[in-house]
């Protein structure tokens, strides 16, 4: 495995998208135990991408205007779900003295659910693996699975370092809750935006 794809995954890793906004708001929320929960269900999103860069799949999404359409609007409803949700009193964002009794497992499926319903990272999977196959190589399939999951640890390692971050931040924001109002607000709009941009992209 080449320090190049580390490197690179490692840079797409930390950009600021909707896992990690969606792992921050957990962390700053609930906690940093939650926050974990936020990132493995982030890492887990990743799986059906991979799997269809893989096999092929994500080069048929993209031949198919109709499927692309399709996922894509799941994906802006669920974006703008989560804005709402962060909005909301009681939401992903509340932030109380008194931790907020939240299954961890819906904590994991929201955030597997944020990534599943983004069409462009099946997209992405199949323009980034390929570029780290090394010339030669026969069969490719065991190699792209070592790099699917490579990028899927570091994912996972880089998620829980935000949760961590955001959780620390915690004691802050409940002895301010003007600051709370505004972090609700800044990461509710960025969910919007993230939404908007969904629904207008052609590709």
């Amino acid at each position: 495995m080449s320090i190049e794809f580390l490197i690179t995954s490692m840079i797409v890793i930390l950009l600021p998208g909707t896992g990690v906004l969606y792992t921050l708001a957990i962390g700053l929320g609930r906690g940093f135990r939650p926050s974990i929960f936020a990132a493995f269900g982030c890492t887990m999103g990743i799986i059906p991408a991979a799997v269809a860069s893989i096999i092929g799949l994500a080069a048929i999404l993209h031949m198919s205007a109709q499927a692309f359409q399709i996922i894509k609007y799941l994906g802006v409803a669920y974006l703008f779900y989560m804005a709402w949700n962060i909005l909301r009193d009681g939401g992903a964002l509340s932030v109380t003295s008194n931790d907020t009794k939240t299954s961890p497992w819906r904590i994991a499926m929201n955030g597997t659910l944020l990534n599943v319903l983004n069409p462009k990272l099946s997209l992405f999977f199949l323009a980034f693996l390929p570029q780290f196959i090394p010339a030669g190589t026969l069969n490719a399939t065991p190699v792209l699975v070592m790099l699917a999951l490579t990028f899927m640890a570091l994912t996972f390692i880089v998620f829980i370092g935000y949760g961590a971050c955001a959780s620390l931040a915690r004691d802050y924001v409940i002895s301010r809750p003007t600051v709370m109002v505004w972090l609700r607000r800044s990461f509710a709009g960025t969910f919007g935006l993230l939404g908007l941009k969904l629904a207008l992209s052609e590709r």
